[in-house]
């Protein structure tokens, strides 16, 4: 199987250094594409699938996962012509967790190389940035308001000294300015809240089980609406997520369909797999069974 694999070679942290002292053995069995720049994955995923490449690996974190998506997406039939594959290099890797993607380099490179593949659905979020419609696709979830938020907060050095807590301490920023008023709405039902996450999968954050019920495959979304976002909130749900990796229900809305819409009446940005892409209104939608990922 003809095999590409996009990673970026000024990526720092210890499952960076380990990949680079693997290049040799994977560069032997594969062909390499190094990014440069944000957006360069996105471009070489697209060139690879034309070029023929069955399967196109993303060697990173769910940021250039999410790229090499985009990728597959801006060519014709891009989905069915390749595979994708995950080699978890990144600071949480949400989507490696979620289809129990070995974090250890050399069992994620075997999987790869035996080629085993599961079919998945396939979100995407319309929505507009710069004044101009976009269309995004995401493989783990999206978010509105806070979320969002402590991601535009983050501070990437300290992201490469502290890894996941830097996202804790933008989180805890962001909770500490005003917060929008977002109203969801999907399957005949609405909830207005100051956060809202959408979930393909069940986890966020890394072994969060946030969406319970979410299912890959299942042609669903699910949508996590917390009515109020304060001090308050982070007391009751945050014992619950750090003990027992998941939410109290009564402490938020559960919405599963579809497709969705997200608005608000004041600027609140919108995230896609961690990475901050535009502000709201948005539609989300699904195609079903979609995407083809390589797995164990």
């Amino acid at each position: 199987m003809r095999t590409c694999v996009i990673f970026n070679p000024t990526a720092r942290g210890d499952k960076a250094r380990r990949f680079r002292r693997h290049l040799d053995d994977i560069g032997r069995e594969s062909t390499l594409k190094q990014t440069a720049a944000v957006g360069d994955a996105r471009r070489l995923a697209a060139e690879a699938v034309c070029e023929g490449f069955e399967i196109v690996v993303a060697a990173g974190g769910d940021g250039t996962l999410n790229e090499v998506l985009n990728g597959f997406g801006d060519v014709p039939d891009g989905f069915e012509r390749a595979r994708l594959g995950v080699l978890p290099l990144g600071t949480v890797n949400v989507f490696a967790r979620e289809l129990a993607i070995p974090t250890k380099l050399d069992a994620a490179w075997a999987a790869i190389r035996q080629g085993r593949e599961t079919r998945i659905d396939l979100p995407a979020v319309d929505y507009h940035a710069h004044g101009r419609p976009q269309r995004r696709c995401f493989a783990q979830l999206a978010g509105a308001g806070l979320d969002a938020r402590a991601i535009e907060l983050v501070q990437w050095q300290l992201k490469k000294k502290i890894g996941p807590l830097a996202y804790v301490v933008a989180g805890l920023k962001a909770l500490a300015g005003s917060q929008s008023k977002i109203t969801a709405a999907g399957g005949g039902h609405s909830a207005t809240g100051e956060l809202v996450m959408i979930g393909n999968g069940r986890l966020y954050g890394g072994q969060y089980r946030v969406f319970p019920q979410a299912d890959l495959r299942d042609g669903l979304l699910e949508a996590c609406i917390f009515p109020r976002v304060n001090w308050l909130t982070l007391a009751r749900c945050g014992p619950s997520l750090l003990l027992r990796g998941t939410l109290p229900a009564s402490a938020v809305e559960v919405l599963r369909a579809e497709s969705l819409t997200h608005s608000s009446p004041s600027p609140t940005p919108l995230e896609a797999d961690g990475e901050l892409i535009g502000h709201l209104p948005a539609a989300f939608s699904l195609q079903r069974s979609r995407l083809r990922v390589i797995v164990p």
